[in-house]
């Protein structure tokens, strides 16, 4: 925790958080004011940087070139905070799917990028708390405390007076319901929301307690069903030994090639490594862009069939509840609902029209200004991916569907896990309601209070003035329609 007195007047507190995803690391930097510390929407982001380059499990092979890249946000994140207080500065990094993967495939490896990242950090300034791989099931709570707490569905302020002082309290909003999270990120996915009764998947729900409130929220996160993870898989499954390969969710025209080793050499793929599998060998893939065929291979990324119609079971067998109230999807599956022009809520019909006329499209006449190409050749098959993900996966229909909110961020701060991780590690949202003394003088308060009650019952009185002349007005009106002489033409 930093403070910091701008314009001599107010303290603020900044806190830094490292989203080290599985394509990226994300830098975010919060502040808030210290006399409202452990209140609501106070926190704010006032700045995001993109590490240049991979995830930090991209380094694998050699961890102490981690340092280099993360130079040039540090250095901007020093500038935007006093450099006198930069001491006492609290920064945290939280791994995700990316980690969690080569954790499992060589966790020596995993244990020396994290030491690098604790070494490099040890030279910087800032009051650095750990480098931590954070479990699925948390990074999908987090999502959904961030969500949540930046549209103010956990709580709201109440005054209570018990005649000597006025008393701030918590209380939930008034018929206020919180909203279900959808994270999509490079190499998992997660669904995050409170069920219709939680008791009956209590093996799948977390209980978080907030403000003196309990939520019992059910949270899944599916491994290798992140965007980049999921498109390996599918460009695998496309395979099938031959070196020159038609892909039916690459736009008309387009071609690329990729070794092997970055096809197969990932935990999720080393399934469908082939027999003549040679790393450095170069596979050509061709687009066709067609939408029909490129939604059927993608089907085969979800075993359905381990479900055997059960209820309530969307694909590789997880039990879930049935999706219930709004939710908001951000991060992957924003990004790509922005590519095909659309934004906020809409329907389903509308969202395959404009998937359909965006996979159909030739390379020739792509949006390549828009676009990264590594982003816009892959936009048709993560299009495809989330209508799967979303319909034949979560069960959302017709008539669901427009419960989805897609959107990146609330004022200026990103939907991300990265908040939610940093108000539960610096306590900022309480388990416990607190009442807080405001500093008012009984006598003020009774003062103001008479004060209010006269303004509203001169406001009143005026009302019935109002009311009272108009009817005499009226009746004024009916009197002379009533004795006016009727003219009769001759």
């Amino acid at each position: 925790i930093m403070l910091s007195m701008s314009s001599g007047k107010r303290l603020e507190i900044y806190g830094i958080v490292l989203d080290a995803g599985s394509s990226r690391t994300t830098i975010y930097v919060y502040e808030w004011p210290a006399e409202k510390e452990n209140d609501t929407g106070v926190v704010s982001q006032i700045f995001k940087c993109s590490v240049e380059g991979p995830g930090i499990s991209s380094y694998k092979n050699n961890p102490g070139a981690i340092a280099k890249p993360f130079d040039d946000c540090l250095n901007k994140v020093k500038e935007r905070i006093p450099a006198h207080l930069h001491k006492n500065t609290s920064a945290y990094l939280g791994a995700t799917a990316g980690m969690r993967l080569l954790r499992l495939q060589n966790e020596t490896a995993a244990s020396e990028v994290l030491a690098s990242i604790q070494s490099y950090f040890r030279a910087q300034p800032f009051e650095f708390r750990g480098a931590h791989i954070i479990t699925g099931p948390e990074e999908g709570v987090y999502g959904w405390i961030t969500a949540n707490y930046l549209m103010g569905n956990f709580l709201e302020v109440s005054f209570n007076f018990d005649g000597k002082n006025l008393w701030r309290t918590w209380v939930r909003p008034y018929r206020k319901e919180t909203m279900g999270a959808l994270d999509l990120g490079g190499a998992s996915t997660q669904i995050s929301f409170i069920p219709e009764d939680s008791q009956d998947y209590s093996n799948s729900t977390l209980q978080v307690k907030l403000y003196g409130y309990e939520y019992n929220v059910y949270t899944h996160s599916f491994q290798c069903y992140g965007r980049d993870e999921a498109e390996k898989r599918l460009l695998a499954l496309l395979f099938l030994g031959s070196y020159f390969v038609d892909n039916p969710c690459y736009p008309q025209n387009y071609e690329t090639a990729f070794t092997m080793k970055s096809l197969c050499g990932s935990l999720c793929t080393q399934s469908l490594r082939p027999a003549n599998y040679h790393p450095n060998q170069l596979v050509k893939f061709h687009g066709t862009g067609d939408p029909a065929l490129c939604q059927e291979m993608v089907s085969l990324l979800f075993n359905i069939t381990a479900c055997r119609d059960r209820d309530e079971c969307p694909f590789n067998g997880i039990h879930q509840p049935k999706v219930k109230g709004n939710f908001v999807a951000f991060s992957g599956f924003y990004y790509t609902i922005n590519a095909l022009n659309l934004s906020g809520h809409f329907s389903l019909s509308d969202f395959n029209s404009s998937m359909w006329f965006f996979c159909s499209r030739s390379w020739l006449h792509f949006m390549l200004p828009k676009f990264e190409e590594t982003y816009a050749r892959s936009y048709c098959f993560s299009a495809n991916f989330i209508y799967y993900l979303l319909v034949h996966g979560y069960k959302f229909d017709a008539e669901t569907w427009p419960q989805i909110h897609f959107q990146k961020e609330v004022g200026n701060s990103s939907i991300a896990w990265s908040l939610g991780y940093m108000l539960s590690l610096t306590n900022m949202i309480p388990a416990e309601r607190k009442l807080i003394q405001l500093p008012l003088k009984p006598s003020l308060f009774v003062g103001l209070l008479f004060l209010f009650a006269t303004m509203a019952l001169l406001c009143l009185l005026f009302l019935v003035y109002l009311c009272v002349a108009s009817c005499n007005q009226k009746n004024i009106s009916h009197v002379e329609q009533v004795f006016t002489p009727e003219f009769t033409p001759e």
